[in-house]
């Protein structure tokens, strides 16, 4: 007799913080049990079957609502023809649309649970579920074709091709008295079977394996595997063993790509080690390895639980959305940008239209002594998979690795560790910003980065706002993310009552030049400069790096870059009164994802008032109620404030970037109301979330400073009113 201990307890893990909690769950509380299906649909997730103890099989169903952390026990109907799913373990549970699909299993023909003699199925149910919270019952449809193997600890999953939309379910693999490696398809759509035939290198046989789909690709990882390949597959195989082997089949080609062998040697422990009843989960297109254990022979009897926690970086990440100003100084910038999940990093770079100077030689920058900014000036070098494969390894939190230029671009990591890789040059333990002054980056309490909601004002209804300030330049996006054919643009209206004069016409060029030293120059205008790598989506900007004569022409032909290394580099403050391009990208272990769309900014000019600060807004029953706080540096007396309202207009249509405003306030109070009728002219943009854009100024003697905008989030059903008619539009002062 064997003994097996079944844990009841829920634990989750925090994927952006590498923590595990323990949620305090309540309601009906299901027995710890083994083996069971598991599905996420939304904030609810179902549980189903399982072994609960030795011999003994489950065929309850269980819902938790994750955002009450509230179980409950379902009361699925029966179908209307047949009986309901038997107890069971090893089953698959797949969930598609409103249904869930559960396939085949192991149930116990024994009424004895000491007694255990295995029944391994084959039958097929779908289980209709309520929207939000609740299930309808049990049905057993009618398939046509043939079914597949009766089998347990099998993997399914459900893919859906772009071009027809029509979803797919694959049976890969299980234990029917051997192992398996057959592939099975279900058509959703007409409820046929059939069986395929593939392409490439098929894995082994195997049971307790995960496969997970991302993109085009179902990844198979890890599970039981016959100990002798040679031996007849189709009898009982006496003796297998944990695989660590790893492969994806592309589902659309139905062709099999080999990234780890069974065989492959791993002395430095930088892949996952063999195992089989793990868990995997795909977050973006991120792929999530947890436990599982290991035993090399079943005869041996010395199976070890696994309790570390991998991923796979399958494709480098998005672009993120276009930088966002927080707050502008006479030297700095306070940056954000919409977050991106599962990345390490964030690789921000500027552009500025006046020539910069060109280091003629790598400087060697000593870094100042500041807390948290550790440079490591060591080479790393890439670990080769089969198959042409680029299979890096990198130890977050944040560890970063740029593959080579490979054919097929997969990262394989590690959790948890502390430091980002940058391949063959440095290990940068970053909190903020690479190699810069931690004093600087300490962001100003005084200044919110998100607008934070009005309280004990109106209805006292909280909401959502993003706040950002510019000097009187609109937010720009550009399609071209190649410097190298970026083209100048027009200069926005700024705040300021007096007019602006840009730097670079101080940096009179000759008329006549060499056409190569022009060249140089055109190419020195385009090109983008490294601000730095930054661990989360929003920091302080006042220096950025020269280039070298090579970096600079690798930065002006284009944006497909690897992770750089900047600490030789010599650094340049920003300058008052300079309008500067900013670009962003998102990096994981496949390297650096392309860039978002170009924002410009402009640095203020000494002797203006800052931007207004903490900017709060609350929505009443007919109107909103701005308020925000005077400039942390006025330069002097505050005379006035102006509050200005984005509006609709046929040239938002033309240049959806350029947006118009309306001014709708003007005076000493550090308040305003916005009448339905000012919003009816409300123009939505889309830039990244849909909001309502606000703009509020002050100014002093000299003149408007820049401007504290805010994005009042739109979420759907929005009540505000519409009118097709405008009212008086008013451009921001000049």
């Amino acid at each position: 007799m064997q003994a097996h201990l079944h844990l009841k307890c829920f634990v989750c893990s925090n994927l952006a913080t590498n923590q595990w909690f323990l949620p305090a769950v309540r309601g009906d509380i299901p027995p710890g049990c083994a083996a069971h299906g598991f599905v996420c649909d939304g904030t609810r997730i179902l549980v189903f079957g399982g072994m609960v103890e030795y011999g003994r099989y489950s065929n309850d169903l269980y819902e938790l609502q994750a955002s009450r952390w509230l179980w409950k026990k379902m009361k699925p109907q029966h179908p209307s023809t047949g009986l309901p799913p038997c107890p069971r373990l090893g089953h698959s549970f797949s969930l598609y649309g409103n249904k869930c699909y559960l396939f085949g299993g192991l149930a116990n023909e024994s009424e004895d649970s000491n007694n255990n003699i295995p029944r391994y199925l084959n039958d097929f149910y779908e289980l209709e579920l309520q929207h939000g919270s609740g299930i309808t019952g049990w049905n057993i449809p009618v398939t046509k074709g043939v079914l597949p193997s009766p089998r347990e600890s099998h993997t399914a999953v459900i893919y859906c091709r772009k071009d027809s939309g029509n979803a797919k379910m694959f049976i890969f693999g299980g234990m029917s008295g051997c192992r398996l490696n057959d592939l099975w398809e279900l058509d959703i759509e007409s409820m046929t079977w059939s069986k395929l035939e593939s392409k490439g290198t098929v894995p082994l046989p195997r049971s307790l394996h995960t496969a997970n789909v991302i993109g085009n690709k179902m990844y198979v990882f890890g599970g039981w595997v016959p100990q002798n390949i040679d031996e007849n597959l189709s009898s009982q195989d006496g003796e297998w063993k944990c695989t660590g082997s790893f492969s994806y089949l592309n589902l659309d080609t139905m062709e099999w790509i080999g990234l780890i062998s069974d065989c492959q040697e791993d002395k430095n422990n930088l892949l996952p080690g063999p195992r089989a009843g793990h868990c995997a989960v795909v977050v973006g297109t991120r792929l999530y390895v947890w436990s599982g254990r290991d035993g090399y022979r079943k005869a041996w009897n010395n199976q070890v639980c696994c309790k570390d926690l991998w991923y796979l970086d399958t494709e480098k990440p998005p672009a993120p959305s276009a930088v966002q100003l927080i707050r502008a100084t006479t030297n700095s910038f306070q940056v954000k940008w919409d977050e991106v999940p599962t990345v390490e990093g964030y690789l921000l770079q500027l552009n500025l239209d006046v020539p910069t100077p060109v280091a003629e030689m790598p400087i060697t920058v000593v870094p100042e002594a500041s807390s948290g900014i550790k440079l490591d000036l060591h080479s790393q070098t890439l670990n080769k998979a089969p198959n042409n494969v680029q299979v890096s390894i990198s130890e977050t939190k944040g560890k970063v690795l740029e593959p080579d230029n490979a054919k097929k671009n997969h990262s394989i990591s590690k959790e948890p560790g502390a430091s980002l890789r940058l391949p063959g040059s440095t290990l940068v333990n970053v909190t903020e910003l690479l190699d810069f002054d931690s004093r600087s980056q300490k962001l100003d309490t005084s200044v919110s980065g998100i607008a934070s909601t009005a309280q004990n004002v109106a209805s006292q209804q909280a909401v959502k706002t993003e706040s950002s300030s510019t000097n009187g330049a609109a937010l720009k996006d550009e399609t071209s993310l190649t410097a190298a054919t970026s083209k100048p643009e027009a200069k926005e209206p700024t705040m300021s009552s007096t007019r602006d004069t840009s730097i670079s016409s101080a940096l009179q060029l000759p008329k006549t030049s060499p056409p190569k030293q022009n060249a140089r120059l055109r190419m020195q205008e385009r090109r983008w400069h490294d601000v730095g790598i930054f661990q989360s989506n929003n920091g302080l900007v006042n220096q950025f790096y020269l280039l070298t004569e090579e970096k600079a022409f690798i930065s002006g032909k284009g944006d497909n870059v690897d992770v750089p290394n900047d600490t030789l580099l010599k650094k340049q403050d920003l300058t008052p009164g300079t309008l500067y391009r900013f670009r962003v990208a998102a990096i994981n272990g496949c390297g650096v994802g392309p860039f978002s769309k170009v924002s410009e900014f402009k640095t203020c000019i000494p002797g203006f008032p800052g931007a207004p600060s903490i900017v709060k807004i609350s929505k009443s029953a007919d109107c909103i109620h701005l308020s925000w706080e005077p400039p942390v540096s006025p330069s002097g007396n505050i005379l006035e404030y102006s509050a200005y309202l984005a509006i609709r207009t046929t040239q938002l249509h033309e240049n959806p970037s350029q947006l118009m405003f309306m001014k709708i306030y003007c005076g000493l109070k550090t308040s305003c109301t916005v009448t339905a009728a000012q919003l009816a002219n409300a123009h939505v943009d889309h830039t990244s979330k849909p909001a309502i854009v606000f703009r509020i100024s002050a100014k002093n003697e000299r003149g408007y400073g820049p401007a504290t905008q805010v994005r009042w989030l739109q979420g759907k059903g929005s009540d505000l009113p519409r009118c097709p008619n405008l009212s008086l539009i008013c451009l921001l002062d000049v």
